[in-house]
């Protein structure tokens, strides 16, 4: 049996970027102690989630990769022996920006990164006045662990980016995320979007079969222009296997560390029973990359 150990943060940000560090840095810690070979942290855990508005000053948080972000996550790398997928707001050039994961080896060096390819543009996730979209493609990142399929956030409702990855050989599917409650949506309206947002991920580990893991931040974080009520994000972090069961599935309003092991074979013998990548009808599929069929 081919196990690995993972380990996840489930984390409140406050506006002090250095205090996220700091907590971020002692539940690494943490994890590494209570045995995980694999870390994953939330989308742009090193701050608030600036995107509520639209504010050029907001683009100071941004930093080069490889940067002081990347040192830091590595040197913690190193130091514990641990993986870590981290997200960050990458600096590429002046006026180009992007919103990036990137994937940490245990020995410090930087085993690939991911340019989040989905960019979303609703009311208080402004993130197209931030980010340009990826230009990396859909590309698993080979580690020590296995070869991660990285996505970050909105990618998540798309089932295209999951299947490549896993037609590259992905051993997992991980969502690094920042996603939560409108205030202005009703108590139902709330649980049926937490509810999708669970189910379609379970689709792609599913489909795919191949074990997923998303890592949502959780809190309350205001809108600092006082346009809304802010964003309650709904933690409800959780680690799916291939067949969409439910491992661990994380509260909706508290910090959780969470540790536990997943069986990468596993994901052998689902393919096996249910060989959906053999019965895949690729000589039919060339209108899926059209934007709409008349």
């Amino acid at each position: 049996m081919r196990e690995i150990r993972i380990g996840f943060l489930q984390q409140h940000n406050v506006a002090d970027v250095q205090d996220n560090i700091s907590r971020i840095a002692t539940e690494i810690a943490d994890l590494a102690r209570r045995g995980a070979q694999l870390i994953i942290l939330q989308e742009l855990h090193n701050s608030l989630y600036f995107c509520q508005v639209e504010d050029v000053a907001n683009f100071d948080l941004a930093e080069p990769i490889p940067g002081p972000s990347t040192d830091f996550y590595s040197q913690l790398a190193r130091q514990y022996g641990v993986v870590i997928v981290t997200s960050l707001f990458e600096k590429r050039a002046p006026g180009l920006y992007h919103n990036t994961a990137v994937v940490i080896e245990k020995d410090g060096s930087i085993a690939g990164k991911y340019r989040k390819m989905h960019i979303p543009d609703d009311p208080a996730y402004y993130e197209k006045f931030y980010f340009t979209p990826g230009d990396l493609g859909f590309h698993p990142i080979q580690t020590s662990v296995g070869k991660l399929g990285v996505l970050v956030c909105w990618d998540q409702w798309y089932p295209e980016a999951a299947r490549l990855m896993a037609l590259q050989g992905a051993d997992m599917l991980i969502y690094p995320t920042a996603i939560g409650y409108a205030a202005s949506d009703n108590a139902d309206e709330q649980q049926r979007q937490r509810e999708a947002w669970t189910t379609v991920m379970r689709g792609h580990a599913v489909a795919n079969g191949l074990p997923v893991v998303a890592v949502n931040r959780v809190g309350f974080e205001p809108d600092p222009s006082g346009q809304t009520e802010g964003i309650q994000f709904w933690g409800s972090s959780f680690v799916a296997g291939p067949q969409g069961e439910i491992h661990y599935r994380a509260c909706d309003d508290d910090e959780e560390s969470i540790v536990m092991d997943i069986d990468l074979d596993h994901s052998e013998d689902v393919r096996r029973w249910w060989p959906f990548l053999r019965d895949r009808r690729i000589d039919h599929y060339g209108d899926i990359t059209k934007r709409f069929i008349d």
